[in-house]
């Protein structure tokens, strides 16, 4: 058994959306733009992903749960290795990783089906 509900996992991703969006500036690399492009894109797709996923949290409920923890999953790694990736490592690096670890670490862990299925 997983230890992450998706009731709890559906919260962690509206924060988690919300944070990505707001981290260039809240922690200062908004004018590194490939930093910056990474951290809002992804937070505007988790926003997205959450609002289109059928758990708890979701408002439209059209894809399956297994599939949003697998693209959490596919993200997670991406943004980990964002700065290397794309070059921005020796700039800033720790946010990206951190964020990215998470997301895994998020998709690796939840429950694959919401309360509601069980």
């Amino acid at each position: 058994m997983k230890p992450i509900p998706t009731k709890v996992h559906g919260l962690l991703d509206y924060t988690t959306g919300a944070l990505f969006i707001a981290s260039p500036w809240l922690l200062g690399f908004a004018r590194n733009d490939a930093a910056r492009r990474v951290a809002v894109g992804t937070g505007v797709a988790v926003l997205g992903l959450s609002a289109l996923t059928d758990y708890e949290a979701g408002l439209a409920k059209r894809i399956p749960m297994a599939t949003h923890l697998t693209v959490d999953t596919m993200t997670g790694v991406f943004v980990a290795a964002s700065p290397w990736l794309l070059g921005f490592a020796k700039r800033i690096s720790w946010p990206h990783v951190t964020f990215g670890l998470l997301e895994l670490g998020a998709g690796l862990l939840t429950q694959r089906k919401p309360t509601y299925e069980k």
